[in-house]
């Protein structure tokens, strides 16, 4: 039986990889939108535009426009002023179902006890619910987040964006209770296309599939400029095959708390790695490995559907 699922986004390139995985996979229930790569404006867009373009009756509900504290701040040099740089999206003829992604996230968790909450982008939505209602962290079957990292960052030495984004919104949520998932970049970074994926796209003969050779071909451009590689880390996927495909992944329970003070080290996920001298209960599962073989292959099945 399909797992029930909820998509907190801000597509994004890998955000729209996921929510087609999401949607071809699961039981996608909705879709909230939240400022990250670009703007509120933007991502709503985005997110609606790809439901058309899967021609998917998944409601999409517009969410947070700003973090809970300071400006926003978008990612355009890595995804583009809209957030889908390269991608050539059909005009969306919906508009969003509401513009309270709160509130819908609090509702749909009433009808849908059994559901899962899969946050790809900065966590201000959900924080945003968890704030409304604590409860709201055991009526779901959990919370499956890409952000973070054990290790080293992407946008400071040692924060991930998602998390450096909105990290009093992180840190509400990892410290709810809630039963949480974490795909840090330690993980994500496993998970990377080449060109060798963007021609066997080309050779298929879904709408999907050339949607998304086209946004594999733009990260990698942009991916050859930022980093000489090209190569594209499928960072969002990775939250929705631990819920899917969780045989796919290998976790370990941490204590994780989010650093908000540090003069280097604010939106860090610090992660207590000590094997002899732990002190604090686990309150993450965090994923380690993927077998990224058989990611990629399941990933690009999809694609050809």
């Amino acid at each position: 039986m399909r797992q029930k699922i909820i998509i907190d986004c801000d597509p994004g390139h890998d955000d729209a990889v996921a929510i087609i995985l999401a949607a071809r996979t699961s039981q996608l229930l909705g879709i909230t939108t939240v400022d990250g790569n670009a703007s509120l404006a933007h991502v709503t867009r985005n997110a609606l535009a790809i439901t058309e373009l899967l021609e998917a009756d998944i409601p999409v509900h517009s969410g947070a426009a700003k973090p809970l504290a300071g400006e926003s701040r978008h990612a355009q040099h890595v995804h583009g002023e809209t957030g889908l740089g390269g991608a050539r999206l059909p005009l969306p003829a919906r508009e969003p179902a509401s513009e309270d992604a709160v509130e819908y996230l609090l509702a749909a968790s009433h009808e849908h006890a059994d559901c899962h909450l899969v946050a790809i982008g900065p966590l201000t939505n959900v924080a945003l619910a968890l704030q409304r209602d604590p409860t709201f962290a055991h009526r779901l079957a959990g919370i499956s987040i890409m952000g973070g990292s054990t290790s080293v960052g992407n946008v400071t030495r040692a924060a991930e964006f998602n998390v450096w984004a909105d990290p009093e919104a992180a840190d509400v949520v990892f410290s709810s209770g809630a039963h949480l998932q974490m795909c840090g970049l330690n993980l994500t970074h496993q998970l990377r296309t080449d060109d060798s994926h963007v021609a066997e796209l080309r050779q298929m003969s879904s709408v999907a599939a050339s949607f998304v050779a086209d946004l594999f071909e733009f990260m990698h451009e942009r991916m050859a400029d930022l980093s000489g590689s090209r190569t594209f880390p499928l960072h969002d996927p990775c939250a929705v095959l631990a819920v899917t495909a969780p045989h796919l992944l290998e976790f370990e329970d941490r204590a994780v708390a989010v650093e908000l003070r540090g003069t280097l080290t604010r939106g860090m996920t610090v992660v207590d790695e000590r094997v002899t001298r732990r002190r604090d209960p686990a309150n993450v599962a965090v994923a380690y490995r993927i077998d990224a073989g058989a990611a990629l292959r399941h990933i690009m099945d999809v694609l050809a559907e």
